[in-house]
């Protein structure tokens, strides 16, 4: 689960789904990342607007993700000491994340009346 949590490396996410995690000032972040954040999602409950998950290649498929995690400047909560090696490791996180992604390919998905399709990810509305 990690390594597919690497996919975060491109991408963006919409202020309300980090605006606790940026406006809390006891959360585990970078302050200097928190108040720059701050900036582009300045409503009450952080509203639609998109920020990139990744500053540094936010177009990139690469381990960037996980070394803004080490620094504490990752706009979703993570923790493991798999992060760390994933940081210092761009190979290591690749190799991982297509063996992975293979495993997940063959996971049975739920059709008809077993499962639900979400229109909102965060929501769960059977």
């Amino acid at each position: 689960m990690v390594a597919l949590s690497g996919a975060h490396s491109i991408g963006q996410a919409h202020c309300f789904s980090f605006h606790d995690r940026i406006f809390n000032n006891e959360s585990d972040i970078d302050s200097g990342f928190a108040s720059t954040r701050r900036r582009g999602c300045h409503t009450k409950d952080g509203g639609a607007n998109l920020a990139p998950l990744d500053l540094v290649t936010p177009n990139s498929f690469d381990n960037n993700y996980f070394r803004n995690l080490v620094q504490k400047k990752g706009l979703l909560e993570s923790t493991d000491n798999i992060v760390r090696e994933y940081s210092d490791n761009n190979l290591k996180f690749k190799s991982d994340f297509a063996v992975a992604m293979v495993k997940m390919s063959v996971i049975r998905p739920l059709i008809g009346d077993e499962g639900v399709i979400r229109s909102v990810c965060g929501v769960f509305d059977p």
